[in-house]
């Protein structure tokens, strides 16, 4: 699969249609940085008329996520991808738009280079920053992904 951002939201609609509701989209994918959108909404806010902490993951995760896929599909082996830890800080509250950006595409690329290698799992931190449209960080979340090759 060739991985466009068009591409990967039709996904998020059939396969994570939670993300998809809530209004997590994929803005733009390069080798080494993921960027995903998410609009404070009715539908994704928390009582204190924020964005629930719970949208901001699925939005994290998914401009990790985005990252370790695309890696494994481009070496051409099968391995296994799994969150093994997930650690998340809130700064400021989260309203308007929110632009989750990963930029460890190295470090995924590193890892898989290195499980095909070694035949050893590894496991890789990722960090995924909500910034807001002042430009402001509103979340941090840190991603522990482990990739293996699968026998």
């Amino acid at each position: 699969m060739k991985f466009t951002p068009s591409k990967l939201n039709l996904f998020l609609m059939t396969k994570l249609p939670s993300a998809y509701i809530s209004g997590v989209r994929v803005k733009s994918i390069e080798d080494e940085e993921v960027l995903v959108v998410v609009k404070h909404r009715w539908i994704n806010q928390n009582p204190f008329k924020s964005m629930y902490w719970a949208t901001q993951g699925m939005a994290s995760e998914l401009a990790t996520g985005i990252l370790v896929m695309k890696e494994i599909a481009s070496c051409g082996k099968r391995i296994s991808m799994l969150v093994t830890h997930q650690t998340g800080t809130f700064t400021k509250k989260a309203k308007g738009k929110i632009l989750f950006s990963c930029v460890d595409g190295q470090k995924i690329k590193a890892a898989i280079t290195k499980t095909i290698k070694t035949g050893e799992g590894q496991t890789v931190k990722m960090v995924s920053s909500g910034i807001d449209e002042q430009g402001e960080i509103v979340s941090t979340f840190e991603y522990e992904w482990s990739v293996k090759v699968k026998n």
